[in-house]
């Protein structure tokens, strides 16, 4: 019988699963949760299927507990973004292997994380590994778009099959050389993601008789300006502290702040510079549909992102003394996210023995995300401790962000493989604690 290494596993699972389009809309995660249940079947685990409709699946596999020990759930996604074969140099959805890379789309977002917590599993089933407590993979739907088909419904409809104590997701895993020294990130927090519309109203007319009308289009330009240019005063929460105290060597004024970091390192400034406070993009406007038009109407669509611990009537006024004077109309999409995890966990300990285990002149520091991940519905279903944490240190940082959504994703084998191995650390951290 022919031997192959976790390496070798992962990456041939990863091809399959990136071959299987699950471009978010529509999805079609079942496809990927049929492939993961069949190999995961044939390694003795058991395996169930969730869905809100049965094109869009959410598996859930796990080792049971011997006894009442802490749940571990290793969390993924299996949609992806869109991808445009004309931008990429191969086939979006060949999961070809080339230079010991697997290219595709999803290979960093996040199928090589499905790929590597399936192999993790299976190979702790393998070794006739008996936890504690559950060790659970959960691989759902729906996590780009959050129409309800995903881990959101999970928590709601069938809550026992991922409850647990901590979780290992998305969000953080990148290591960063700063002012000479490496940190790796860990992801303990994360924004709310509260993203909202302004509506102007005016007068329609024909576009060749402009005086005639009140063009709405026109009203809520200045509007779109302020929004660009809004900024609250800075605020420094417990993570950036620790980010910031382990970086800088000290903890600068939040007005201070994203100088302090800079002057370590261009990328330190980056990272910090949008988790001091409430940020506004606006990214869409709708208007007339016909250029000969004059619109009675415009539509800003605003992109906001708020810290934990804001609400959103707060944001709103601050908003609206921003917009003093100007008329429109305000309205939420959603809010969603928002949420911490303590620091001081066992979690946390576990993650950093492993950073300690392959370098262990590196230092692990919490941060916030700016973007929203599935953790939020850990936390707030369960009060799970979760984390985003998947290493990566054969692919820059830098080079990995701009592959993200975007053309060429791919994975490195090293990374891939470095990935299997921390979530075994894990599970077999979690499972040893007393």
């Amino acid at each position: 019988m022919t031997t192959i290494s976790l390496r070798e596993e992962a990456a041939g699972l990863l091809q399959d699963l990136i071959r299987i389009d699950t471009v978010n809309p529509p999805g079609n995660e079942t496809l990927v949760a049929e492939h993961l249940r069949e190999y995961l079947e044939g390694q003795g685990i058991e395996c169930e299927l969730y869905a809100r409709v049965p094109e869009r699946a959410n598996l859930v596999a796990r080792i049971p507990g011997s006894g009442e020990g802490p749940r571990l759930v290793l969390l993924s996604h299996t949609d992806t973004v869109l991808a445009d074969p004309d931008e990429w140099k191969l086939d979006p959805w060949s999961g070809e292997l080339r230079d010991d890379q697997v290219w595709g789309r999803g290979a960093l977002d996040m199928k090589g994380q499905v790929a590597a917590s399936a192999v993790a599993i299976a190979s702790l089933a393998r070794e006739e590994f008996e936890p504690p407590g559950d060790l659970i993979f959960a691989a759902c739907a729906d996590e780009e778009v959050g129409a309800g088909f995903g881990l959101q419904w999970l928590v709601q409809e069938h809550p026992e099959a991922v409850r647990a104590d901590y979780c290992v997701n998305e969000g953080g895993g990148d290591r960063l050389v700063l002012g000479g020294r490496a940190f790796w990130i860990c992801s303990t927090a994360e924004k709310m993601s509260s993203p909202f519309t302004l509506t102007v109203d005016g007068r329609s007319g024909h576009a060749s008789r402009p005086g005639i009308a009140d063009n709405a289009l026109v009203k809520a330009a200045p509007l779109v300006e302020a929004l660009g240019g809004y900024v609250e005063e800075p605020e420094l929460g417990p993570e950036v502290e620790a980010f910031l105290r382990a970086v800088c060597g000290e903890v600068p004024s939040a007005w201070e702040a994203v100088s302090a970091a800079r002057a370590v390192h261009p990328l330190a400034g980056d990272i910090v510079e949008p988790l001091l406070g409430t940020t506004l993009s606006p990214t869409m406007i709708e208007a007339s549909q016909k250029r000969n038009v004059i619109p009675n109407r415009c539509q800003i669509t605003v992109d906001c992102r708020i810290l934990p611990e804001r609400t959103q009537d707060e944001i709103e006024a601050r908003i609206a003394h921003q917009l003093a004077g100007a008329e429109y109309d305000f309205a939420w999409i959603e809010g969603q996210g928002g949420t911490r995890s303590p620091v001081d966990t066992p979690l946390w300990d576990v993650i950093e023995s492993f950073v300690a285990e392959i370098e262990p002149e590196a230092q692990t520091v919490p941060l916030l995300l700016s973007g929203f991940t599935d953790s939020h519905w850990m936390r707030q279903a369960f009060g799970t401790v979760s984390y985003g944490f998947f290493p990566m240190r054969a692919m820059e940082p830098e080079v990995a962000a701009r592959l993200i959504h975007s053309a060429d994703e791919r994975i490195e084998l090293d990374d891939l493989e470095l990935g299997v191995r921390f979530l075994r650390h894990a599970a077999l951290g979690i499972a040893s604690l007393p």
